[in-house]
């Protein structure tokens, strides 16, 4: 997962060095939309982990499993705004 994220991290550098210089609008779009879409899958991949660990996970009790999938609701629907 950190290997992805340094991915975003220099994909989000590239869009500062094309904003800074005298890059074409289309290229930058592009990159702006590919770190969108690098951003929906990292945060695919913890909604993924989150529901695995905190809500499916053996052992856990129901009112683990019911808080865990609150707090995940919440966050799901604060990205999605």
């Amino acid at each position: 997962m950190l290997a992805r994220v340094r991915r975003i991290a220099g994909q989000v550098s590239a869009v500062e060095r094309q904003l800074a210089g005298d890059a074409d609008c289309s290229e930058t779009l592009q990159l702006v939309a590919s770190v969108r879409g690098a951003v929906g899958s990292l945060m695919e991949e913890l909604i993924e982990q989150h529901m695995r660990e905190h809500v499916a996970r053996p052992g856990l009790t129901d009112e683990a499993r019911a808080a865990a999938s609150e707090e995940m609701l919440t966050l799901i629907r604060r990205y999605g705004k």
